[in-house]
């Protein structure tokens, strides 16, 4: 009786492990996913701005502020339709301080990041404007360090000069026949990174009191506020879009934003995509020294992210790009 007993519980074992390995490699197959989606977001925003995406449907007409808008509108009133009828507004309501906090996160995170990134990818290219920002988590370090809340350790510091450097070779700064450097383009592409490292240090302390989906239900009802006033209704339809430019937006939104993510993995895995869609579908150059440039940074990403006590220097409110 008592081996009978036993039993199921011998069986259950091996069971349990199997069934937790499997939801491992579920979750990396997700996280893989976003990753890709991203990586099509980047070129598709590249492809509408040069033209190349459906040339007379009106696409090219979008620039990078109305592209920025209608992804954390439509974000916005997607997750507030999914949110308010399971969740209501009592129990989605936050004190005034946090309220504030999610407001200044939405625009100085969201809408700063949003726009200077796109504004990035329509004046140089895709593998320029991800690799900048996603420098972010060298820059929270940075931060980290002036504020004595981080140890700067050898490896670090040689990872700030990774970064530092393979940012010049990506931009083009060294080497034969580099590429024309845009001065609007890269200062908007640190602007995005810089912004993007304040998403960080600023989602840390949210996301230890709220959900992912209440941050993000009000950051991007902060950032849609902000673009409403930026850019009104009025001038919207006074700019006549295409109704393939409408779907168009429509989908990006759906496809860049409301994809769960692990941002400390896709942040390594996503600049890869990015750039490799582009250079299939746009036929972006990579340059030698810009692939260089490229893992550089992607290698010192990977050293800054390593975890830490005060477990802020990856980005874990997600990618807001």
């Amino acid at each position: 009786m008592t081996n009978g007993a036993n039993a199921p519980s011998a069986a259950a074992a091996p069971e349990s492990k199997h069934a937790h390995s499997g939801s491992a490699y579920s979750g990396y197959l997700y996280i893989a996913a976003s990753a890709v989606f991203w990586g099509i977001c980047a070129t598709l925003g590249r492809a509408a701005f040069t033209g190349r995406l459906l040339p007379n449907s009106g696409i090219r007409n979008i620039d990078p502020l109305i592209l920025s808008q209608c992804r954390t509108s439509f974000s916005f009133l997607v997750v507030a339709a999914c949110l308010l009828p399971t969740r209501g507004w009592k129990r989605l309501s936050v004190p005034r301080a946090d309220l504030v906090r999610l407001f200044v996160l939405g625009l100085a995170g969201i809408a700063a990041s949003n726009y200077f990134y796109y504004l990035a990818i329509q004046k140089t290219n895709v593998a320029t404007a991800i690799i900048v920002q996603y420098t972010a988590p060298v820059w929270v370090l940075l931060y980290m360090i002036a504020r004595g809340a981080e140890r700067p350790t050898i490896s670090k510091m040689v990872s700030v000069v990774l970064a530092i450097t393979g940012i010049a070779l990506v931009i083009g700064l060294f080497g034969q026949g580099k590429l024309q450097i845009d001065a609007v383009g890269v200062t908007a592409a640190l602007i995005a990174a810089f912004s993007f490292a304040f998403y960080n240090v600023g989602g840390h302390y949210i996301l230890t009191r709220y959900d992912r989906w209440t941050v993000l239900l009000y950051t991007t009802l902060a950032a849609s506020l902000f673009w409403i006033v930026v850019n009104p209704p009025t001038r919207i339809i006074a700019a006549q879009y295409s109704l393939a430019a409408w779907l168009f937006l429509i989908a990006f939104a759906m496809l860049s934003v409301l994809v769960p993510s692990k941002a400390v993995i896709v942040s390594g895995l996503e600049p890869v995509f990015s750039i490799v869609i582009a250079a299939l579908a746009l036929k972006e150059v990579v340059r030698p020294l810009q692939a260089l440039g490229i893992l550089m940074v992607l290698s010192a990403i990977m050293v800054v992210q390593r975890p830490t006590k005060a477990d802020l220097v990856a980005p874990i409110a997600g990618p807001v790009d």
